[in-house]
């Protein structure tokens, strides 16, 4: 049901870099272009709480991100973490308990779990930069494998899940897709990783927000 216009609706991330706009600016982030979409559809979407932090793993989320997720008291919310693990060498069982550990505890929080939606890791080893990372692993597999255990986690609970892994890819071929710095997206990669996951509104009739 269409809320009334004068009511807020309080939306809260959770992630890396990739959820804090690295590579473009805070504005140009994809949870900031999907609150300004939403509100541009009717309705006061404001973004409570972004605290991600380039570098963070799914054991930062935990100790720094949750408590101000659980702070914002938001009506939705939105999980990317996973890529800093991966780089970091956490253990694939590891990474598994911490994630389901925040999907838990987001949950907790809000209403219900059509209110949160997680996005997956994209594959940086198509940038020019994203080699370094490598450490003699191979980067596309070692994130597709971390992109099950993403996937895994969501479905066990029920959860909506973007897939940007795919879509990447195209960082490789169209260099106005990468930031400057040679690793991150660029604002114009953001916006359309927005687009995309602005579909999620297909579930949006149960958050409350237009469909």
């Amino acid at each position: 049901m269409k809320l009334s216009a004068p009511t807020k609706i309080r939306y809260a991330v959770i992630g890396d870099s990739y959820s804090i706009g690295e590579g473009a600016t805070e504005e140009e982030s994809w949870p900031a272009l999907l609150a300004q979409r939403l509100t541009r559809s009717g309705f006061l979407v404001s973004l409570v709480s972004n605290p991600s932090r380039t570098g963070w793993t799914t054991q930062d989320a935990i100790e720094r991100e949750l408590p101000q997720f659980r702070m914002a008291k938001p009506d939705f919310g939105s999980l990317m973490l996973g890529v800093n693990d991966w780089v970091q060498g956490v253990e694939e069982t590891a990474f598994r308990t911490r994630l389901g550990q925040i999907m838990d505890e987001m949950l907790v929080i809000l209403p219900n779990e059509k209110r949160l939606f997680v996005i997956n890791i994209p594959d940086f080893s198509v940038t020019p930069d994203g080699p370094t990372y490598a450490r003699g692993r191979d980067i596309s597999a070692g994130l597709g494998e971390f992109n099950c255990v993403i996937a895994e986690e969501a479905a066990k609970r029920g959860l909506p899940l973007v897939d940007i892994f795919s879509p990447s890819k195209k960082m490789g071929a169209d260099s106005s897709l990468v930031a400057a710095d040679g690793l991150h997206p660029s604002a114009k990669a953001y916006a359309e990783w927005e687009a995309l996951i602005s579909r999620w509104r297909q579930h949006c009739s149960e958050v409350g927000l237009p469909a």
